[in-house]
């Protein structure tokens, strides 16, 4: 494992597809909590969407601070950062159309899906990356540590 950053066009090429990130967050008795969820990246920062009343969203109003993981396999992408969150539905929902059309393939799937997180208060995400390790293949151009 190597630090690297968001830049790194092998990390950024591992980020583009459509795999499910693993976000962990603080619970208030300082327990992590983690969550799958759909994801984007967006320039420099990590888009995700959650409905409101969820815990772990609940957690990062409390304590901006989280990881955040995307794996296959043995190669994986790990972001250490900190959150914004924008609960501007207008943002939000947008968001998240964006975010089913990247992950539903099937029409009729796609539209159903949209209408339920239409129905909801969703809240839009924003991980701001402050450090960045990957391990397997997006971390296959780069030297090891000791070198």
């Amino acid at each position: 494992m190597s630090p690297r950053g968001i830049q790194d066009l092998a990390i950024r090429t591992f980020l583009d597809r459509p795999r499910f990130g693993t976000l962990s967050t603080i619970d208030a008795d300082g327990a992590p909590f983690a969550a799958v969820v759909w994801y984007e990246l967006d320039g420099d920062t990590i888009l995700v969407n959650s409905a409101e009343g969820r815990r772990w969203p609940a957690n990062l109003r409390r304590d901006p601070r989280c990881s955040f993981m995307v794996e296959d396999e043995y190669d994986y992408v790990q972001i250490l950062g900190r959150v914004r969150l924008d609960d501007s539905q207008e943002h939000a929902q947008a968001q998240m159309a964006r975010l089913a059309a990247r992950y539903l393939s099937d029409p009729a799937a796609l539209a159903r899906n949209i209408k339920v997180f239409r129905s909801q208060q969703r809240i839009l995400i924003q991980i701001h990356v402050e450090s960045v390790f990957a391990s397997g293949t997006p971390a296959a151009d780069q030297p090891k540590e000791d070198e």
